[in-house]
């Protein structure tokens, strides 16, 4: 019988052949964790008496970078003293948030098995690796053990064809998939996407759908390796690194095929408090907003970069909004300065961070205040996500983003393209 993406890798990584229910011990080849998490991961390490960790291992200051505290302060040191330690990898304040930075480095490769311990690790799955969040006790004893154990999932086939309209980007198309799905539509299952719209989208495009299929319950997403993921990935590792793409057998198995027609899709807005709840950007256009944020794991790359910054070129961010913008690396960061975009951004009145996580968990750079309303190009809009409990986030594409800082209310893109 033919296997998924995900029966693949997990056989692979059990040594034996194993399918969609099996449950199965499985060698990692590399796991994560970032200042949210690390502290658990650490203490857990301690607590086994490890002296070597036996799978290569990275930590990433991220989610507060620069340190807004005293008690953050203590867990970035807590992380710099672990990983001169355990000569473990360490992506300090600046460099970026862990879901950009790992894939950059070039230390992962299609067919790879990563645990990290960060939710929207399912992100990677856009180059070809079954990639998953876990507990940071879970990572620890991975880290102890070089394997965990794991239930093979099983996949659902996405199918996405038509004309990509005007306005539309891929977390238009992703949060259109979650709102038919639902939240809970693909607990534990994986998901595959397939189709022209999806040969034709680029690396950054496609991390912003695998970003997301968590949000439908999924425990991870694969994307076809093509010649833009072999150049990609050529571009950041070690000369001469072999890179083996990995598909689905013709005769695999799946627990459905759903296909999507997008030729008709207009910008998607994700509504609070759960991000299944989708409508048109065009529905929401009384909604006022006091922030307005273009950044994280989801969308904080360089064509998130210029798409925002395309709207706002000769324009000025609305008075009384604050437009945040977080680059996802510091790689992405000096190509958007070199592409003209931050010069963009600043002159419209926005507010340019660190590379990082920056608003996007709540606790730094940009907490909404009391009943204020935040369109985001974060994955998540769940009551107190920002910081505030009181809040109401929005969730849309970068350039639905940006049109909303340009008027000061949820707006269409399609009037500024």
């Amino acid at each position: 019988m033919g296997k998924t993406v995900a029966e693949k890798i997990l056989s692979a990584h059990a040594g034996k052949d194993v399918y969609a229910g099996d449950f199965a011990i499985c060698k990692v080849d590399f796991a994560f964790g970032q200042d949210g998490t690390s502290s658990i991961i650490i203490d857990r390490v301690r607590e086994m008496g490890l002296k070597k960790l036996k799978i290569p291992f990275c930590m990433v200051i991220d989610h507060s970078a620069p340190s807004p505290s005293e008690g953050v302060s203590r867990v970035h040191k807590k992380m710099r003293s672990f990983a001169s330690e355990f000569n473990a990898g360490l992506f300090d304040c600046g460099c970026g948030v862990c879901h950009q930075v790992i894939p950059e480095s070039g230390r992962i490769l299609p067919g790879d098995l990563v645990l990290g311990a960060d939710s929207h690790t399912c992100t990677y799955g856009a180059l070809g690796i079954f990639s998953t969040g876990v507990g940071s006790t879970d990572l620890a004893v991975a880290l102890s053990t070089g394997s965990n154990w794991f239930k093979v999932p099983p996949t659902i086939k996405i199918i996405v064809t038509g004309k990509v309209p005007a306005g539309v980007y891929p977390k238009d198309i992703i949060l259109h998939i979650i709102g038919s799905i639902g939240a809970n539509g693909a607990t534990y299952k994986a998901i595959e996407f397939s189709g022209p719209v999806i040969d034709s989208m680029d690396i950054d495009g496609r991390m912003t759908m695998c970003n997301l299929v968590v949000e439908m319950g999924a425990k991870a997403g694969f994307m076809p390796q093509d010649k833009k993921t072999l150049a990609w990935l050529k571009s950041r590792v070690p000369a001469g690194t072999p890179i083996r793409a990995v598909s689905a057998d013709k005769d695999a198995a799946y627990e459905s095929v759903r296909t999507y027609d997008i030729s008709r899709l207009v910008p998607q807005v994700s509504i609070p408090h759960n991000v299944d709840t989708v409508t048109s950007a065009g529905k929401l256009k009384s909604v006022r907003i006091n922030e307005a944020f273009l950044g994280t794991c989801t969308n904080g790359r360089l064509a998130d970069l210029e798409a925002g910054a395309r709207l706002l070129k000769n324009r000025k961010v609305a008075p009384g909004v604050r437009f945040i913008v977080a680059p996802a690396s510091r790689q992405i960061m000096l190509e958007a300065l070199k592409a003209g975009y931050i010069d963009t951004f600043i002159r419209a009145g926005a507010v340019v961070v660190a590379p990082g996580c920056g608003p996007c968990v709540g606790t730094h750079n940009g907490v909404p205040a009391d009943g204020e309303t935040v369109i985001s190009t974060a994955n998540r809009n769940f009551k107190g996500r920002m910081g505030n409990p009181t809040a109401f986030i929005y969730l849309a594409s970068p350039a639905t983003v940006a049109a909303s800082a340009i008027t000061g209310m949820i707006t269409d893109p399609r009037k500024y393209l």
